[in-house]
């Protein structure tokens, strides 16, 4: 007889984008002449760029010739990409050693991959709202989650606890937010780095949406941070910076510094079993896709994708403007693609979605989806095209502007 892991019936069914994808399709049966604006999935519409494009070319030319093809590769990534990772860390006073990067296949899989690693009994500390990938996979090991209220009190950057009774293990934090927006300054993310330090705690640093941070004041990184060596393990992604959502392709960080403790006390290095884990259950990113990667690091690829990051926060400051034109509370859209606006007139998250829906024809994300502070809180990307942002919020404005 087989067994399930139990774990798996205390997930949530996932509601939220299946919700969403029925109301919008019953909604387009009824009205098949409307036209749909779709802002709430957190996809890009930018395609590659160039220099991206033609360095999977090349690559593709290299697997068909004998001299250079290439078989499996490395679990942890080739080492050109890896010098490419070193070099943008180093742009902004960061220092890595190779053997402290893994290319993964995106930020998503390692955020839920990387709890291998850690024992069932961690006490796990995730803001609420969320990503919801941060909760599944710890309902999914059975491990005990203790939340943290991210709210317009603490502009959703909520900071460590002053309980002592709390006492986490591991901490997810993500800056920029997903879904708020909101972004850590040094002075938060030192007292967060302290904090996991004092307590012995690994902080879980999601930065998949650094690119899109332009005041220099704020941290890409939490390793720009003193001490985040010895606590943080951090996630970056492609996906949003150059467009891999469909390519597949991003980093994880896993300082050599980096500890915790087995069950007889003993401490030992997260690097060498994250190194263990992957060179076991991951086969590596393709190597044509990893060309393409190191390619978005280079003087060319940079300057292009800034092109479209710029495109796509052109697009948060139309939303933004409009929000402040009809007098709507927000968080986010400058230094981050999402804008994270408070329901008017007291609607619940889901009301404001149907209406939109129904009034306007315009979709995207009620915030009761990513946790109960959610609620009442609505979120809008700015990843579509251009012209349809502005639609969006000439439509929003006939019926919000004052």
């Amino acid at each position: 007889m087989a067994f399930i892991n139990d774990q798996y019936l205390e997930l949530q069914d996932s509601y939220l984008f299946s919700t969403i994808a029925k109301k919008v399709n019953e909604y387009v049966a009824a009205h098949p002449d409307k036209k749909i604006i779709r802002m709430g999935i957190g996809d890009v519409t930018r395609p590659l760029v160039p220099a991206v494009l033609k360095a999977m070319h090349d690559a593709v030319d290299e697997m068909g010739q004998k001299e250079t093809f290439k078989g499996y590769g490395p679990e942890q990534g080739y080492s050109f990409l890896h010098d490419a990772v070193q070099s943008y860390y180093k742009s902004h006073g960061v220092d890595l050693s190779s053997d402290e990067i893994f290319i993964s296949d995106g930020a998503k899989s390692d955020v839920g991959n990387i709890t291998d690693i850690f024992g069932n009994e961690n006490i796990v500390m995730i803001p609420d709202p969320v990503y919801p990938v941060y909760v599944d996979t710890n309902i999914m090991a059975g491990r005990d989650i203790v939340y943290l209220d991210s709210n317009a009190i603490n502009n959703f950057c909520p900071m460590p606890p002053t309980d002592d009774e709390i006492a986490p293990d591991l901490i997810y934090l993500c800056s920029p937010n997903n879904p708020t927006g909101s972004v850590y300054n040094k002075e938060q993310l030192t007292a967060w780095v302290n904090y996991a330090n004092e307590n012995s705690a690994v902080i879980l640093y999601d930065a998949a949406y650094e690119c899109f941070i332009n005041d220099a004041s704020l941290p890409k990184s939490i390793y720009e941070i003193q001490g985040a060596k010895e606590c943080a393990i951090e996630f970056c992604s492609l996906s949003k910076t150059a467009g891999f959502t469909g390519t597949r392709c991003g980093y994880t960080i896993v300082p050599k510094a980096l500890t915790a403790f087995s069950v007889d006390g003993d401490a030992v290095s997260l690097n060498k079993l994250w190194l263990r884990r992957q060179t076991t259950k991951f086969n590596g990113v393709p190597y044509i896709i990893q060309k393409g990667a190191a390619a978005v690091f280079t003087e060319e690829g940079q300057k292009q994708i800034k092109e479209n990051i710029d495109y796509y926060m052109k697009n948060a400051r139309t939303i933004a403007a409009t929000m402040d034109e009809c007098g709507i509370t927000y968080y986010g859209g400058d230094n981050s693609p999402y804008i994270w606006l408070e329901c008017p007139n007291n609607m619940k998250s889901w009301d404001f979605f149907d209406y939109l829906l129904n009034e306007i024809a315009v979709v995207g994300t009620p915030g009761a989806g990513f946790g109960s502070n959610g609620e009442g809180y609505f979120r809008l990307t700015a990843f579509g095209d251009a012209d349809n942002t502005v639609e969006a919020m000439e439509r929003f404005k006939t019926l919000y502007k004052k």
